[in-house]
């Protein structure tokens, strides 16, 4: 397919409640948004680096950087035969898969619209609806995380992750075990303790977690095998797996149990479903991380998790639990099973809210 040009839209929304984790409070989420045209037809991405280098060292600011400058110029005004052409056209550039997976989402919805397919359809998915989960920040105390949680359950959502850091881990995971003893209860460090933690964070293997995700640094798969040994719970690994090899590295090292998959971080849907096909001929179970998304990134995430081996469920959770308005004129809902379904349209099967995007951008850069 020609690529005739690309719009990005650095966009910021805010958030319905802050959202805190190891590495920092949110109160408006930050993303870049992607947009492709081709042959009469608009493809819609979602980078989903946010303001400050926190989860990774990407930012909207250097992800405008490298789609405007670098990938930009290697498909304007060519013909892009399919995501792995594309893959092959950005591989000179190391590392940015934040930005990178942004465009390569543009490019999958453009695929489905002129082949008139869903995404779930191109990526082979198996399910019309994924189970899914509710992410909790850092809240102001065990009690008031033990409050958030129930209403998340109240509403329906039948597995919870937490977020942990230093000095708000075994006591806060405690008080929402206490409340809910059946709960499917994870936690989320986002790389906040080092080996010399693990002695401390053991209670945790009392508290029938379904696993501990990403305890220790980001670059660091060896020590979580050691970590791996010392616990009981499975131990699930996100930012250290930036690409299918290094999914391939941890399942060797047995340095977890479980893979968390983002298409963002792994630098595209291509990528992500190349994780998961490793994972599934190792039986690793999988699951699908969240990142705040739009509906944009959301429809991409249900897609995702559609596949067969995404067998916990994801951190994708409905429209309003991050925003009172989107910028999709289509809102996602949980549904009483604590599941939700699957667009079943052309391509994402999402549609622009335009003034709502207007209305949230920053800036705008066009690409042509």
């Amino acid at each position: 397919m020609k690529i005739e040009s690309i719009t990005l839209h650095h966009i910021s929304m805010p958030l319905v409640s802050p959202f805190e984790t190891s590495f920092g409070r949110e109160t408006d989420r930050q993303c870049v948004i992607v947009e492709i045209h081709s042959e009469g037809l608009i493809g819609y991405g979602e980078c989903v680096a946010t303001r400050d280098p926190g989860y990774n060292y990407e930012t909207t600011g250097t992800s405008m950087h490298i789609l405007r400058d670098f990938i930009a110029p290697l498909i304007i005004r060519q013909n892009v035969k399919n995501v792995l052409d594309f893959q092959q056209r950005v591989s000179g550039i190391r590392g940015h898969q934040l930005a990178k997976a942004g465009a390569e989402m543009a490019l999958w919805d453009l695929l489905g619209k002129r082949e008139g397919k869903s995404l779930r359809e191109l990526l082979g998915g198996v399910r019309e609806k994924v189970e899914v989960g509710v992410s909790i920040g850092i809240q102001e105390s065990a009690q008031s995380l033990a409050r958030s949680a129930a209403e998340y359950v109240s509403q329906g959502y039948a597995r919870v992750k937490i977020k942990i850091k230093p000095g708000r881990d075994v006591e806060d995971a405690s008080a929402v075990r206490k409340e809910f003893p059946n709960l499917r209860l994870q936690v989320d460090a986002n790389s906040a303790y080092s080996m010399d933690d693990a002695d401390r964070l053991k209670p945790l293997d009392d508290l029938n977690l379904l696993l501990i995700e990403q305890p220790l640094f980001e670059d660091d798969i060896w020590d979580h095998r050691k970590f791996q040994k010392k616990f009981t719970t499975p131990v699930c690994l996100d930012e250290s797996i930036v690409s299918p090899r290094h999914a391939r590295y941890a399942i060797e090292m047995q340095a977890c149990k479980i893979i968390n998959i983002k298409a963002g971080r792994l630098g595209g849907l291509s990528q992500a479903v190349m994780t998961h096909d490793l994972c599934r001929q190792h039986n690793m179970p999988v699951w699908c991380g969240g990142m705040l998304e739009t509906g944009i990134g959301r429809a991409s995430n249900l897609a995702l998790a559609s596949l067969p081996n995404f067998t916990l469920p994801g951190d994708i959770s409905a429209s309003d639990r991050y925003y009172k308005r989107d910028i999709t004129n289509e809102r996602f809902v949980l549904d009483a099973d604590s599941t939700i379904d699957v667009p079943a349209g052309a391509g994402l099967g999402v549609t622009m809210d335009d003034e709502a995007l207007k209305s949230y951008t920053l800036a705008k850069v066009i690409v042509n």
